[in-house]
């Protein structure tokens, strides 16, 4: 045994170890002193004096909470856990914002009870425990964002550890959740690192500090020896950290099933002291985010809980409504923000039907199983929008109870045309139109410019563009000519006079006449739209982001007592005429003279979370879970589902 490692036995130091009275002078190797747990003790009052300057620093936090919260585009609601939290400064700063769901773990007692203090002090609520982040005490599925700041990753000796702590991040993490890293630049500061360096802590403590490269190159070994000017050398430890790429976190973050990896530029905080930064001087913040179904779980049978299929669109079979003819990763995500929010309401077993090839034969093993079936498939059977009527044709034939509209109401307002005459039999306003079949020739045009082209048949404002609002009889040809081509439709053609007014659109929730309430109405704010671009809501502010018409937003409608009241009693006669049931939206648009008049009837309404009836529902006070339920709560009363339960 050599010299140096006769004193390492006898002294028994080491980044963590015990705090000894003298120092071990001049080293040759500083990696022979670095313990494998190292990080289990380093973490102490010492570690809040030496990095005091980045870690104490109140405006330093701030400005990273800044950029953080920004990157991840935070909200108040989100479920949020600091990883590695240390002394809490991270979840503090974003409790004192109004965050309230935050969580903080950190493997040091020192660091989670000097959180605790601090939260109390500051007068926050957060929940700090001690804990390995190798293997987290959390469910599959708890949070929405979790937070690896302050360079608290890469402390292992071994890289599958850091493998481990990334496989737990994505467990824990919801479907489309984030992680966000915030780690040194390692190709930078391997290169760039100070060898020695010494600053002053305060007038009474100073610290030496020598630095050197692994024996791989792939860690930053350093070596700190704290002084006091009266008691001498109070510590002399070691301790090593990860240098990763840029490359090489997208590598070991891609191992762990994380998607989307995006790296989002530099953070070069100033020290208190103008000295060395060490690991915190040049740090990359890098985010990804998880894409995984919902972990299922294994509940045992509750004779209370309601049981409900959900019935959806097959994500496996091609959708023609949708520019890339399948579901995409927005379609995926709206269906995940769908599970999350009803897997929080209470008293429900929630499961989940969208293969079908065999939907019959899952039904049929379903039935006296289930309570009743949440028909959420607007795409239709086989994603086909004809075909949306057949689902509830045959959830009627199996005697299986469902929510919504049933096939004889989807049937009526698939077709425009109809509506409009049913709507003109009760004398509810409808703008002028032409009815043109597939082999018409010749159009005997009796409207006036502007008028807008649209197919009669269809939902999801299918073949509706830009291009569809005609001013002369060659744009007229040429939009028929669109979508007949374009989009393959060779139904018949609605050419409708053109309304300029406010576009509208009012949901109702419940079963009038008795049990209903009417939403809101909102309006189309056209205003971000380039000049000479036509005000309408079609297909390209649906389904293509590169648009400007993706820019739309929905405002509540401010409109004349007379006007909202004519809206909402014409949308309750239809809605009894046509035999809607539990939810539906009505589109409406005023004329040139603010006259309104009606459009469409969607009785099985898009359910989505940013979607017109959330909108509204939230205008109204209703969170998305809040509106589901709602929906859910109608149905239960039409269809005398009742059990002893609380709702929520």
């Amino acid at each position: 045994m050599n010299t140096e490692n006769k004193k390492r036995s006898s002294t028994d130091i080491g980044k963590g170890g015990n705090i000894n009275s003298h120092c071990l002078g001049p080293l040759n190797n500083l990696e022979e002193y670095v313990k494998k747990d190292w990080w289990k003790r380093i973490f102490n009052s010492y570690y809040l004096k030496t990095d005091g300057d980045v870690v104490e620093d109140k405006k330093i936090t701030s400005y990273e909470i800044d950029v953080f919260s920004k990157i991840l585009e935070l909200k108040p609601e989100n479920k949020i856990l600091d990883l590695c939290c240390g002394q809490g400064r991270h979840s503090i700063e974003l409790a004192k914002r109004g965050f309230e769901n935050i969580e903080g773990l950190d493997r040091s007692r020192f660091l989670i009870q000097k959180a605790r203090t601090s939260a109390k002090k500051n007068g926050v609520i957060c929940k700090f425990r001690e804990g390995d982040a190798r293997k987290l005490p959390h469910s599959p599925d708890s949070f929405d964002v979790i937070m690896i700041l302050g360079n608290s990753f890469g402390y292992f000796e071994a890289i599958n550890d850091d493998l481990k702590v990334l496989k737990e991040a994505f467990r824990t993490l919801k479907p489309w959740g984030k992680i966000l890293i915030d780690i040194t630049e390692g190709e930078y500061l391997r290169n760039n690192f100070q060898q020695r360096s010494w600053e002053w802590i305060d007038k009474e403590f100073f610290v030496c500090r020598e630095r050197s490269l692994s024996l791989n190159k792939q860690r930053l070994i350093s070596r700190e020896v704290i002084t006091h000017v009266n008691k001498g050398v109070l510590v002399d430890q070691f301790y090593a950290e990860r240098l990763y790429s840029e490359d090489q976190i997208t590598g070991i973050l891609e191992k762990a099933g994380f998607s989307d990896i995006t790296f989002h530029g530099i953070i070069q905080p100033e020290s208190q002291r103008d000295q060395d930064l060490g690991m915190m001087e040049r740090r990359l913040q890098v985010t990804a985010r998880v894409k995984k179904e919902w972990t299922s779980v294994k509940k045992k049978i509750n004779p209370l809980e309601k049981n409900v299929v959900v019935l959806l669109g097959d994500p496996n079979k091609p959708d023609l409504l949708k520019p890339s003819t399948i579901f995409d990763e927005d379609d995926l995500y709206t269906i995940d923000k769908l599970k999350a929010a009803l897997k929080e309401i209470r008293g429900y077993n929630f499961t989940y039907l969208n293969e079908h090839d065999t939907i019959i034969q899952d039904l049929l093993k379903m039935k006296g199983k289930i309570d009743y079936i949440f028909n959420l498939c607007d795409e239709g059977y086989y994603n086909d929008p004809r075909k949306e009527l057949h689902l509830p044709a045959l959830l009627e034939m199996l005697k299986i109870p469902y929510s919504g509209s049933g096939p004889q109401c989807l049937a009526f307002c698939y077709d425009k045309s109809l509506i409009r005459g049913i709507a003109t039999e009760l004398e509810i306003p409808v703008s002028d139109a032409i009815f043109i079949k597939p082999g018409d020739k010749t159009i005997d045009l009796t409207l006036y410019f502007p008028a807008i082209v649209k197919p009669n048949f269809g939902d999801s404002s299918f073949g509706i563009t830009q291009r569809s609002v005609v001013n002369n009889g060659e744009e007229l040809l040429n939009a028929i000519t669109e979508i007949r081509e374009k989009f393959g439709y060779d139904k018949p053609i609605l050419i409708e006079q053109f309304l300029t007014g406010k576009d509208l659109t009012l949901g109702i929730i419940g079963n009038p006449p008795d049990d209903y309430i009417i939403l809101p109405i909102i309006e189309e704010d056209y205003s971000s739209l380039p000049q000479g671009l036509p005000k309408i809501c079609g297909y390209e502010a649906k389904w293509l982001p590169d648009s400007p018409y993706w820019n739309i937003k929905s405002i509540p409608a401010h409109l004349p007592e007379k006007v909202t009241q004519l809206i909402e009693s014409c949308s309750l006669k239809l809605f009894e005429r046509l035999e809607c049931k539990d939810y539906v939206r009505f589109d409406w648009r005023l004329d040139k003279e603010g006259n309104p008049k009606l459009l469409e009837v969607n009785p099985n309404p898009g359910w989505c979370w940013d979607g017109h009836l959330a909108k509204m529902s939230k205008i109204s006070g209703y969170s998305y879970k809040e509106m589901l339920l709602q929906i859910i709560q109608t149905v239960e009363h039409r269809l005398k589902v009742y059990k002893d339960k609380e709702e929520f």
